[in-house]
């Protein structure tokens, strides 16, 4: 155990979001996500909610403040406009960690194309549909 990280991140998580820099992408999927075949390295999270392992991710990662979506979902299929209950509550994560930053959606397949490039895609036990989540990295500034 390590003081101040979360217990929900385990070593191979702590070592993707260690490794990644400015503008790698990590995602955060639910347990119907075809994670296993798009190509990056999958980290299983069976078990834990999405929004558990948003707000764990974001205790350590900083959000891209150099573009205006750096905290994307994927937008209901034939209804772009629809917010399932999940998409608030990712909206609220998202602005605990990050007050400037907003949640967006993408379409469906520009999501799956997106997590494709992804550094990891961490694979929740989220039942509740839509519960994917890009994040964009962005820096650590120094106090000077």
């Amino acid at each position: 155990m390590l003081k101040n990280i979360p217990p929900l991140l385990g070593p191979d998580l702590l070592a993707t979001l260690r490794a990644m820099g400015h503008g790698d992408e990590i995602a955060i999927v639910d347990a119907n996500f075809p994670a296993e075949y798009l190509g990056p390295d999958v980290i299983r999270a069976d078990g834990i909610p999405a929004t558990d392992m948003l707000d764990a991710v974001l205790t350590l990662l900083p959000l891209d403040d150099f573009v205006e979506e750096a905290a994307i979902g994927m937008a209901v299929v034939g209804d772009a406009g629809a917010r399932p209950p999940i998409f608030d509550l990712f909206e609220t994560i998202v602005r605990r960690h990050e007050p400037a930053k907003s949640f967006t959606t993408i379409e469906r397949f520009a999501f799956y194309d997106r997590a494709r490039t992804a550094s990891a895609v961490i694979q929740t036990g989220e039942a509740r549909l839509y519960g994917n989540i890009i994040l964009k990295k962005g820096v650590i500034r120094s106090a000077d």
